[in-house]
């Protein structure tokens, strides 16, 4: 069983299928649908409100989402502690500012790794707000519930995601 937890890698099915429990579990015990990205966007108002109270309560969408640290801001969290231990009692964890992937492509340079890191950062959180959830609420809570805009939602994920890799590092993959 230990060797389980110290794995480099696990079974995309066997995870997929954990993620589907999740879900369930989630819905069962909270009634509400699992999502990350509006913690980000609690994240921005709790730093807007520290800087200007009035101007952040006033804002029509931080009546809608409070920003507040939430069962959300503690799953994300919950995320990078459970990334850490997985990397550590794998033996994989180590600080590598520039992937070997983008150094091939792109070079060493940690400020311009960033910079396009920060920006893919910004670009995600900004369409995941447009479309009302980030890929883990459309794409694995908003299909379980088989809703048409999360399928449509997926789709555009992979379609994006496949293109700008595309763009980024070349098509050598199709």
């Amino acid at each position: 069983m230990l060797e389980w937890f110290t794995a480099a890698t696990w079974s995309p099915y066997i995870v997929g299928a954990g993620i589907g429990v999740l879900i369930w579990f989630t819905f069962l015990l909270s009634d509400r649908p699992l999502g990350a990205s509006t913690a980000y966007a609690k994240t921005a108002g709790m730093v807007e409100t520290a800087l200007s109270r009035e101007k952040a309560e006033s804002m029509p969408y931080y009546q809608k989402f409070t920003p507040t640290v939430d069962w959300q801001w503690i799953l994300v969290i919950g995320i990078v502690i459970g990334a850490f231990l997985s990397a550590v009692l794998s033996g994989t964890f180590s600080v590598i500012t520039v992937p070997p992937l983008f150094a091939g492509a792109f070079g060493t340079d940690m400020i311009f790794r960033g910079i396009v890191a920060l920006a893919g950062g910004i670009l995600m959180g900004l369409g995941a707000r447009w479309a009302g959830g980030c890929t883990s609420g459309h794409g694995i809570s908003g299909t379980l519930q088989l809703s048409l805009a999360s399928l449509v939602a997926a789709i555009c994920f992979f379609a994006g995601g496949i293109l700008v890799a595309g763009m980024i590092y070349g098509f050598t993959f199709i």
